[in-house]
Order: structure tokens, then C-alpha cells, then sequence
């Protein structure tokens, strides 16, 4: 809508179509657990933050069921038995857990640059994987993580859960209805400010090389004395994750792939940003924005560690704006109706403005539609997509039928991310070279 043009009372019918109570879209994952088949049996390597995040989330989903658990870290082996509530068996050594006949799948939890190596040995295992984003710690890890899965036949979903949360499938429905328009510009952002959102997480009083495999974790790392930082919180250095791109692009990403059905790298993407406030020795900034090409689309992403302005992603199309923050949908449409011009005229004799304003009155003789009005839609008071997500890769796992997020799609979604990267370090703009599928600036 031209905010030129709106009126008092349109404002009124806006803000209230908002206010209303909106539809509560189904949790999508309850269909498919309605009559589920065999149980599926499954491990999980690593149980940190977001192993055991994924661990409370399967305990949900009634197909799965829980068999083993893997991590490096003493602690992180009891944190994940407590997570899923049942007592399995806990080792160091994941590949003893890959060797058993009873496992069909493995939820991977591990720090990004440890994917490549536990993701290959899970697949020549014949186990299918659920890896958590970003898929890749670099662009060869992903394309070796892809010929893998295609050469052992199984299913491979990445963890980023916006492709399973309903919100997000509502936005896809409205997209590919074609009530958007032409959509060519998409913004989103995903902001925090605080320590923890700047991953600077405390350190465990019982750290050590005693309760921490060090050697082993840092197996595909530089060799570094132990460090009780680097190994809690290995996103802030590029040996081990990928920054805010790897850690909160990725959904951002994810969600617009869905969403549009775009399912490839961008051509080119152009970052900026600074390392200010948590100037703690990390290699990554703490501010990151970045401008993607993708065919007829440009994509605007920011992640900001020094406002929390939360998380939104705007799809602007030529007849309506779709938004999406945190679990709600708005779409509000464009106001398209035909109106005389009138600031223009501004340099008009008072007689031209007459002679052009009954032209234009008698080329449009029928009153404007209606304006339609917003449409809101939200997922219930404490939805969970993580448990939609698994639900989906377990269903995927017996039914034998790809995902929406398999091995192709979470590696756009990580090439993208090291592009943003790639970008920011080298100053330069980074171009997705397809024919050699590397990055070139």
C-alpha cells in the first residue's frame, strides 16, 4: 500500500484485521505420527545444547525410539540420557553405536566441522542421518556429504526446522498460489543481544582434558593445547563453526528456499558487517549483513548480536506483503487500484489538470474493488517445529520417500552460508562458479 495514501480509516481496518484472533494452523507432524508404522531405532551423536534440544524433541514423537548415545564430553552423556528421560547405553566412541544391526538412523549433533567425517561414517554404516545445519563446514565437505548419500541409497535430512514448521508451509501454500504477485525482493533478519546470543556460554566448573576427549574432538581441527573455550564455544571460531551465517542464516535461508521453492546456491552474495561488542577473541563479527542473487530475486539477510530485534522474514511481492515473526504469518495486501495522479499535476496549468483529470475519470468509469483485507495465521501457544522435524525425518526413514530438506537443498542452504562468509573475509563479492561448484571472488 502507497503510505501516501492511507487514510485514517484504512489504518483502522489494518490494525484491526491484525489485532483479530487468527487461525491456528495444525502441528503438522500429528498426521503423520496418527498411525505410525514400525519404530524406528536411532542413535545420537553428540548430546550438547542441541542434542539434547533434539533428544526432548524425539521423546515427543512416538515412532522413534531411542537406543544409544555418543559424545566426548562426560557430562553431555548424562545431559542427554536426562533429555530423553530413559536409561540407553552412553560411549565415547560413536562408531561402536554404528556397528549394531538394530540402528537404523542417527541424529547427528556435532560441532560443524566434525559433520563431514561422523555424517560419511553413519552413511557407509548404512544408517540413515538427521544432520543439524549448517549442513557443511566448508563447500568440499558438503559435496562429499552429497555424493555419500547417493552412493550408500539413504535418507539424509539437514536440522534446520523451518521446513517442517507450519508457519513456514502456510507461507509456501500462499506463495505458489500466486496471491503475492512477483515477488522479487525478500528481507529477513534474526537479531540478539545478550551473551548467549552471542554464543559466549559458560564454561563447565569440571572441564578438562580428564572429562573431555580433547585429542578426538579436535580429530579434523589444528592441533591446539586444551581449551575449555574453544570446545564450549566453538562457533565463534572459523576451525570450528561458521559464525552467524552458519549458526543463524542458515534458517533464514532455509525458510526462503521453502517457502519459494528455490532449491540451488545463490550467483552472488556481497557482505558487510564489523566485530564491536563481543571483540573476545573470536574470529567472527558480531554484526553480519549480506546480499544475495538469486535468479529474478535479490535476498537481504542481517544478523545483528547487538540488538535484539528478533527474528522476521518479509516477503514483498507486487500485490501483497507476507510476514513472518517467530510463529505468526501475516499477509497484507498491496493497495493496486487505479487512482488519478496527483502530485504530478503539481507543474500542471489549473486547465491541463481539468482536461487530464476528466480523461482519466471517463477511462475509468467503474468504482475501485474493495480492498481486501489482512490475513493473519499463527501456530499454537507452544509449538515446537524441532519435534515436527524429527517426526518427518522418521516417517521418511520407513516410508523410504525423500524429504524436503535432504542432502541437495541443506547444501544450497550451507553454500550460501560460506558464501556470506566468504564475502566478509576476503572484502570482495563471492560468485557460486557452478561448473567447478567452488566459490570465486
Amino acid at each position: 500500500m502507497n503510505p501516501t495514501r492511507l487514510s485514517r480509516r484504512e489504518f483502522v481496518r489494518i490494525s484491526a484485521s491484525a489485532a483479530l484472533s487468527t487461525p491456528l494452523l495444525q502441528p503438522n507432524w500429528l498426521a503423520a505420527q496418527s498411525a505410525p508404522g514400525r519404530p524406528v531405532r536411532f542413535v545420537s551423536i553428540g548430546t550438547g545444547i542441541r542434542g539434547c534440544d533434539l533428544l526432548r524433541a524425539a521423546r515427543q514423537v512416538p515412532q522413534g525410539v531411542l537406543v544409544g548415545t555418543a559424545d566426548l564430553y562426560d557430562m553431555h552423556l548424562k545431559a542427554g540420557v536426562e533429555a530423553y528421560g530413559k536409561e540407553v547405553p552412553t560411549t565415547r566412541d560413536y562408531r561402536s553405536l554404528l556397528g549394531r544391526k538394530d540402528v537404523d538412523a542417527v541424529i547427528v549433533a556435532v560441532a560443524d566441522f566434525q559433520h563431514r567425517r561422523v555424517v560419511l561414517d553413519c552413511l557407509d554404516a548404512g544408517k540413515d542421518v538427521y544432520c543439524e545445519k549448517p549442513m557443511s563446514h566448508n563447500v568440499a565437505d558438503g559435496l562429499a556429504m552429497v555424493k555419500a548419500v547417493a552412493e550408500n541409497k539413504r535418507i539424509f535430512q539437514a536440522g534446520s526446522q523451518r521446513v517442517s514448521n507450519v508457519v513456514y508451509r502456510k507461507a509456501a501454500e500462499i506463495y505458489a498460489s500466486g496471491k503475492l504477485g512477483d515477488v522479487h525482493y525478500i528481507e529477513g533478519h534474526t537479531d540478539r543481544n545478550s551473551p548467549s546470543g552471542a554464543w559466549v556460554y559458560p564454561i563447565a566448573l569440571d572441564a578438562s582434558p580428564e572429562t573431555i576427549d580433547w585429542a578426538t574432538w579436535l580429530r579434523d581441527a589444528p592441533e591446539r593445547p586444551f581449551s575449555a573455550e574453544r570446545f564450549f564455544r566453538w562457533r565463534c571460531f572459523a576451525d570450528y563453526g561458521e559464525g552467524v551465517a552458519g549458526d543463524l542464516f542458515v534458517h533464514l535461508l532455509s525458510g526462503i528456499q521453502h517457502v519459494t521453492g528455490i532449491n540451488a546456491a545463490p550467483g552472488r552474495a556481497l557482505s558487510s558487517g564489523s566485530l564491536t561488542h563481543f571483540n573476545d577473541g573470536r574470529d567472527f563479527p558480531d554484526l553480519l549483513a549480506t546480499l544475495y542473487d538469486y535468479p529474478s530475486l535479490t535476498v537481504n539477510l542481517h544478523c545483528n548480536q547487538n540488538n535484539a530485534a528478533g527474528d522476521s522474514t518479509i516477503i514483498y511481492g507486487s500485490l501483497a506483503t507476507l510476514i513472518i515473526q517467530n510463529n505468526t504469518l501475516t499477509v497484507t495486501p498491496q493497495d493496486t487500484r487505479p487512482e488519478s495522479d496527483v502530485y504530478s499535476l503539481n507543474g500542471w496549468t489549473l486547465a491541463a489538470k481539468q482536461q487530464y483529470l476528466k480523461e482519466w475519470h471517463a477511462a475509468h468509469p467503474v468504482p475501485p474493488p474493495k480492498l481486501g483485507e489482512v490475513e493473519a495465521y499463527s501456530a499454537p501457544a507452544g509449538y515446537d517445529d524441532s519435534v515436527a522435524h524429527i517426526a518427518t525425518f522418521f516417517r521418511a526413514v520407513e516410508t523410504r520417500q525423500r524429504v524436503v530438506e535432504d542432502e541437495v537443498f541443506g547444501n544450497n542452504a550451507a553454500i550460501a552460508c560460506h558464501m556470506a562468509n566468504h564475502s566478509y573475509f576476503q572484502r570482495a563479492i563471492a560468485t557460486w562458479d557452478s561448473a567447478t561448484q567452488t566459490i570465486k571472488s
